[in-house]
């Protein structure tokens, strides 16, 4: 992608309303392209976090497991006290990692979280795995409601979690993030999702460029003037889902943007559903992970 192209991308994004949102069960919108921070450390993290909100990004994500909390929390302060944005115009997200699933663990990490980032709140705040076995998850994310009443988050949601533990919560999340790419497409879950009117977020949306270097989507790609990585995301927008590519280059961010500003036909999203395999999952096996 050219480099005007990426200025075009940066500067249509922060001019306002050209990332689409998507308005969750409790009334509250989350943009539908965001940045996902796993493994960066506290340094990378500041910094790709103030680039990416100085082009347009709104929507950061993070967790206590990436142990970059502060990072992410001083690249907000950074772009906050450079007046590009406020913090009313951010959606950021955070996690409770599987050891603190009782109520009280619950409430002391979020705290903790909260302290880390440099935020009175959060806008979404995640139970991170199911960890079936444990039987903690329905705590945690009852935890998790009463932290939302209280306005330490403004929604509560769920990560990498299946229809049967869905049953078991108190009431429908606002979000499930799920692992999520052409290879892994989660048709079931989706649907499944849409049916409680729980909306879908993408981890992993780019399937790390597994498909990339040939075959359908880079077809695509070169019939439309646009990258592999464009088209994918492209993909999650139109399937009505949330993605949020991780990257540490600032050219990969700018080209992220580009996402916007074209379609893919019918017949393009038929070649991507080709694609699905599930041998290309990055991931744990959720109704497993953490259990052992």
């Amino acid at each position: 992608m050219a480099n005007d192209e990426f200025d075009r991308a940066a500067s249509g994004a922060s001019s306002g309303g050209t990332i689409p949102s998507l308005t969750l069960n409790d009334g509250n919108a989350i943009p539908q392209l965001g940045l996902g921070t796993w493994r960066m450390d506290d340094d990378v993290a500041r910094r790709c976090v103030r680039h990416a909100i100085g082009i347009g990004y709104r929507h950061i994500d993070t967790a206590s497991l990436y142990r970059n909390e502060v990072g992410v929390g001083q690249g907000i302060a950074d772009a906050i006290a450079a007046g590009d944005v406020a913090r009313e115009d951010l959606f950021v997200t955070t996690k409770i990692w599987n050891d603190d699933q009782r109520a009280a663990d619950t409430r002391r990490a979020a705290r903790e979280s909260l302290k880390r980032l440099g935020l009175d709140h959060v806008d979404l705040l995640l139970v991170h795995w199911p960890c079936p076995k444990q039987g903690l998850f329905a705590e945690s994310y009852g935890e998790i409601m009463k932290l939302r009443d209280e306005g330490l988050t403004r929604s509560a949601g769920v990560a990498n979690f299946y229809a049967e533990v869905l049953d078991e919560l108190p009431e429908a999340p606002a979000v499930n993030q799920i692992e999520l790419h052409p290879g892994l497409p989660q048709n079931e879950q989706v649907a499944d999702n849409a049916r409680r009117s729980v909306v879908t977020q993408s981890w992993a949306p780019l399937g790390r460029a597994k498909q990339f270097g040939s075959g359908p989507i880079a077809d695509i790609a070169a019939e439309l003037g646009r990258t592999p990585a464009q088209v994918t995301l492209r993909w999650h927008l139109q399937r009505g889902l949330v993605a949020i590519p991780k990257s540490a280059d600032e050219g990969r961010m700018a080209e992220n943007l580009g996402v916007l500003g074209f379609e893919l036909s019918d017949a393009h999203l038929d070649a991507i559903a080709a694609l699905a395999d599930p041998a290309t999952r990055i991931g744990g096996d959720p109704r497993t992970f953490g259990d052992e």
